[in-house]
Formats: structure tokens, sequence, C-alpha cells
């Protein structure tokens, strides 16, 4: 799917809740601490990484990129 962002950047946790991969911001918190999402095909670890135009956040069954 694709992401317009409406600002520099967008945390990676906001990320995957509004695009529907979490229902909650907890949810998708968990998710990256799992080290489920990866961040331009590195595992990332940080809940509140700075996401910018350009990037594609992946994960088990969905990829997101970020215009």
């Amino acid at each position: 799917m694709d992401f317009e962002l409406r600002s520099d950047y967008i945390p990676l946790c906001d990320l995957l809740k509004y695009c529907g991969v979490t229902e909650t911001g907890g949810m998708a918190k968990m998710l990256i601490a799992e080290g489920m999402v990866e961040v331009d095909g590195e595992v990332e670890l940080r809940k509140t990484a700075k996401i910018r135009a350009g990037q594609v956040v992946t994960g088990d069954g969905f990829a997101i990129r970020v215009h």
C-alpha cells in the first residue's frame, strides 16, 4: 500500500496504526519490539523511528511505500 506524508516524517508506530497493520498504537509497538518490522530491508526496533518519504516499511503480509 502507499502512504502519503503530510509532514516531514511519521513515527513508525503511528504509520502501522494509520495504515491498518495494527488496530492500536500499543499493538504496533509490540510488533516493532518483537523485530517483526523492517524499514528499507533492515529490522527496525525503534518504535518511534522517523519514517520519511522514499522509505519502504515491510513485515509479515504488508508493505507500505511512503511518499
